[in-house]
């Protein structure tokens, strides 16, 4: 018969096995999931109790403490003392964590189950004090699992009352916004937005230049060479930054409440939200930096510029990285005129040709408009002005009379109808809401007014835009005290909408409405 000696067990803790004389390496973790004073307070407490706590216990010696002060416990990925922890653990220098709860130590079960099992593997236990749960207990996982999931309905609930609170302010029309990334405004002591002078002027000129034809690459070259940064303090600005900019409501004094949703209470990531969730629009919640009909201009020309075609249907990427791109327009065609490169024999100039003939197998259209030196397409731009300002008693009475006439005629009886629809439907829709009744008829109902209003604003803005242009070519002219000699690129932006290129002349439109044939 075969010998068997029985080996008795010892008790191995972290990497070592436990003798009389090894001590015990004792980490402990705490958390408070706010910045708030009192809360600090409750951090400073929970790090002397653990070192009284950890000095009390024979065979125990205080290995480090890690601790995390205004994070929240949803997620390991920003709790920068907690990874630490576990990275500590990992290389052996841990046999025993100490925290005061589940809830401190994780809300999310995923996570708080990843890592106990982990380091239960490593035979590192974690005590948890007020559940009186030590991780490598026989019923330890059990409890944990059970404690664990209603930790994390703790918090699921907690970011449901946060939602539910937000939308009750949203409801009430009170605006929220984060100013630290937010070109133009500041907070008072009441948390109400209110202009910054010198960054408002900043946000006046992008949309100046925008409308004076400038790209979105132009406009954040002309910043960064003039020093000018960001709201998030970077050098450098992008076309996106530049395009928020440009289509953010809160210009206008108004704001659309709830753009974004969190869809994940864990990870709190937020999306777009298209559908998710109610929006709320408040008008005139604040001082406004750019005049509503501008910004309106400003719309419209980006779902321009967007929109932009060939003649036969492709796409064109809008350029405004000279004054007279996306300007000039082929009258064969319709396509714009691209500055080129043009060698004859060995002379070298630059050109503007039509992008469809320029570009034959891209546009599909086999344009036959007539090629113009750049010399010649400046010097017409320099007679245009020119010509207005010598028969400027001529033209301008006609364009103010014009604009007169215009001005005769606008929406605010129209809008003002629409106004009171949309008040009558937002009742009949928080009712049916609240009575659990389907409400898309009335949500179509909302949209269609809504599109129809902006469309009167947007006639209205059109007009008030020609009143300004007329009041700046009259202000230019007056200010002239002799004709243009050269050929100027701020002029071009700040006057002229379109020149017409055709066989044997140029027709040139300006802002004010005025138009101007010059010969070739």
């Amino acid at each position: 018969m075969a010998k068997v000696i029985m080996i008795p067990a010892t008790q191995q803790i972290g990497s070592r096995r436990s003798k009389e004389e090894v001590q015990i390496r004792v980490a402990a973790y705490c958390r408070v999931s706010t910045d708030s004073e009192e809360q600090a307070t409750s951090y400073e407490a929970q790090i002397e109790h653990y070192t009284e706590y950890i000095e009390k216990h024979p065979g125990w010696v205080l290995a480090d403490i890690y601790a995390d002060d205004g994070i929240s416990g949803t997620n390991t990925k920003k709790r920068d003392e907690f990874n630490r922890l576990i990275d500590d653990c990992r290389s052996g220098k841990i046999d025993l964590v100490v925290t005061k709860s589940i809830s401190r130590f994780a809300r999310n079960t995923l996570d708080c189950l990843k890592y106990i099992r982990e380091l239960k593997e490593k035979n590192i236990a974690v005590f948890f004090e007020k559940e009186a749960i030590n991780t490598l207990d026989a019923k330890g996982e059990v409890l944990l699992t059970i404690m664990a999931s209603l930790a994390q309905q703790e918090s699921q609930s907690l970011s449901q009352n946060v939602r539910l609170g937000l939308q009750y302010r949203y409801q009430q029309g009170k605006v929220q916004v984060c100013t630290n990334r937010f070109l133009g405004y500041d907070k008072d002591e009441e948390g109400n937005l209110v202009i910054n002078p010198e960054e408002a002027e900043v946000v006046k000129r992008i949309y100046r230049e925008y409308l004076e034809g400038s790209s979105y690459y132009e406009i954040g070259k002309g910043l960064t060479a003039d020093g000018i940064k960001t709201a998030a303090g970077s050098e450098t600005w992008l076309a996106s930054t530049l395009k928020k900019i440009l289509s953010n409501e809160k210009y206008i004094g108004d704001a659309l409440l709830q753009k974004t949703v969190t869809t994940d209470f864990l990870t709190k990531k937020r999306v777009a939200n298209k559908g998710i969730v109610p929006q709320y629009y408040v008008e005139g919640s604040h001082e406004a930096i750019i005049p509503k009909d501008l910004f309106m201009r400003v719309q419209e020309e980006m779902v321009r510029r967007a929109r932009m075609k060939t003649p036969t249907g492709k796409r064109r990427v809008y350029s405004g990285k000279y004054a007279l791109s996306s300007v000039v327009y082929c009258a064969h065609c319709g396509d714009f005129f691209q500055r080129t490169h043009y060698n004859n024999r060995g002379k070298k100039k630059i050109v503007w040709r039509c992008i469809s003939r320029l570009h034959k197998k891209d546009s599909g259209f086999d344009c036959t408009a007539r090629t113009i030196p750049e010399e010649i397409l400046q010097a017409v731009v320099v007679e245009a002005i020119n010509e207005v300002f010598d028969n400027r008693e001529l033209v301008l009475p006609e364009l103010k009379a014009n604009v007169s006439k215009a001005l005769e005629t606008n929406n605010n009886q129209k809008i003002a109808g629409i106004d009171r629809l949309l008040e009558d439907l937002q009742v009949e829709l928080l009712n049916k809401a609240q009575a659990k009744q389907p409400f898309d008829d009335i949500t179509d109902q909302i949209e269609t007014l809504r599109k129809q209003k902006r469309e009167l604003q947007l006639e209205d803005a059109n007009r008030q835009a020609d009143v300004t242009h007329v009041c700046e070519m009259d202000t230019f002219l007056d200010e002239l005290e002799t004709k243009v000699t050269e050929y100027d690129e701020t002029l071009v932006r700040r006057f002229i909408d379109r020149i017409t290129v055709y066989d044997n002349h140029c027709k040139v439109t300006f802002k004010s409405g005025a138009e101007i044939n010059i010969k070739l």
